[in-house]
């Protein structure tokens, strides 16, 4: 996956996480939803890391394409 395919993944998960917190405000999720939501958010977290990564290693001169992406585990507990 390049850069702006990246982006593009990005962007539906975004708009899929609006549609779910829209629904919120109208009536409670349902546990499904809120699964869903919580799915959706480390799914972000991972796309971001994997985004920072290849810029990071493009900035550097090494292959952006050998940037991974990593486990929910790891980019779940990075230090905002």
């Amino acid at each position: 996956m390049n850069d702006s395919e990246i982006l593009q993944h990005i962007q539906q998960l975004v708009n899929e996480e609006h549609e779910l917190m829209t629904s919120a405000e109208q009536q409670p999720l349902t546990e499904e939803q809120r699964a869903r939501m919580q799915q959706l958010q480390v799914h972000l977290d991972q796309l971001w890391d994997l985004l920072r990564q290849r810029r990071a290693r493009r900035e550097f001169g090494l292959n952006p394409n050998e940037a991974t992406e990593r486990n929910p585990s790891i980019v779940e507990h990075y230090l905002q």
